[in-house]
């Protein structure tokens, strides 16, 4: 009797976990996912064309090939960037090193 108990309020704590991810009313999962896409491409599109902001690459003339894919939001980055103060220490501050 007490293992079907278990097993039970078991199932429960496990169903309310589920639909609680499920439902993510706040979308904090789904603005953190979002927040991190942004920053990978961000930092993608500054490997391949930080020439547009002074940074020596010598692979540019390889990545013209997808310039066409990105160039919409090619103006919007340029600005993020020069906005920026620190690429770099943004990036890292979003970790916590000294813990």
């Amino acid at each position: 009797m007490s293992e079907e108990k278990y097993t039970f309020k078991k199932f429960f704590v496990d169903l309310k976990l589920f639909l609680g991810a499920a439902s993510d009313f706040n979308r904090k999962s789904s603005a953190i996912l979002e927040k991190e896409a942004h920053n990978e491409m961000d930092n993608f599109v500054l490997l391949c064309y930080g020439d547009l902001l002074g940074l020596p690459i010598p692979t540019s003339y390889y990545t013209l090939e997808i310039l066409p894919y990105i160039a919409d939001d090619l103006e919007h980055w340029q600005k993020r960037m020069l906005d920026r103060k620190s690429v770099w220490g943004e990036r890292w501050g979003d970790y916590d090193l000294d813990a």
